[in-house]
């Protein structure tokens, strides 16, 4: 009798791992035949003046999306943020920004966004040069996971839904750091296919990222945040921000690197402009 129940316990977890990819298929098609709800419209009038430069297929596109990442990703407000419509729909359209010529998931390893009302604090550790560790603590915007977890300050998304021409977007860094670390860590090289697009992006990037540093050192002014110089997967996060929100003087100070954004992203945005 025990070899019996076990036996269907054991096939029943079967069905249901071989069911799920046609479950989350038959719940995904059930959310996008739903309109998109009107208070939803409301909070991107009201939010995001970046959607309004988006031809319409692309705004039609950035709803659904919306309206998928909502649906499947857990928001959880930390330090007494409650949550709101508000808060999902000002987010979720800024990460859906990177989707929108992509056709790989709505973030597949994401579970959770945690979300501070403003900047918060983490604890920080480093070894240094003697092997000494030092104990301190960080002030963040925003952090991305590789666990499957991005945390955000409200007030500095807002801040970045407000002004989309600046340069900087908390939700687009963090959200490419999402992107990066779909291979399990963040190196600045997300997936690319394998047709050789990999080492000519690691060409590219390389190039830029050094041209960057040689800038900074000689005190000369670049469309990037100076954060980018600190590692190859901080500039792609920046690089994505400037590619999406200052995507003309990308393209005009780093044509090539512009090029290999606009292949990964699948979305020329200086066309938007």
């Amino acid at each position: 009798m025990a070899m019996v129940l076990l036996a269907a316990l054991t096939l029943l977890i079967l069905v249901a791992l071989l069911g799920q990819p046609y479950w989350r298929q038959w719940q995904r098609q059930r959310i996008l035949k739903q309109p998109f709800p009107k208070a939803w419209r409301q909070i991107l009038k009201r939010r995001l003046p970046y959607f309004r430069t988006l031809p319409t297929d692309l705004q039609l596109r950035l709803k659904k999306l919306i309206q998928l990442f909502v649906a499947e990703k857990d928001f959880v407000g930390c330090a007494g943020l409650e949550m709101n419509d508000d808060i999902r729909v000002t987010i979720a359209a800024q990460a859906c920004l990177l989707l929108l010529g992509r056709d790989q998931g709505i973030y597949p390893g994401l579970r959770q966004v945690l979300v501070y009302p403003a900047a918060f604090v983490v604890p920080n550790r480093q070894t240094d040069a003697a092997g000494v560790m030092h104990e301190g603590a960080g002030v963040l915007l925003g952090e991305s996971w590789g666990q499957g977890q991005v945390i955000l300050s409200w007030q500095d998304s807002l801040h970045g839904a407000a002004d989309p021409f600046d340069g900087h977007n908390v939700v687009i860094h963090e959200f490419a750091h999402q992107l990066d670390q779909q291979k399990g860590y963040a190196n600045g090289a997300p997936v690319l296919g394998p047709d050789g697009s990999a080492k000519r992006w690691s060409q590219v990037f390389l190039q830029a990222f050094q041209r960057l540093q040689q800038q900074l050192s000689h005190g000369q002014a670049s469309v990037f945040d100076p954060y980018a110089a600190t590692n190859p997967a901080e500039f792609f996060a920046v690089a994505s921000e400037v590619f999406f929100e200052q995507p003309l003087a990308l393209q005009q100070q780093e044509p090539a690197l512009y090029q290999q954004m606009q292949l990964f992203y699948r979305l020329n945005p200086a066309l938007w402009q």
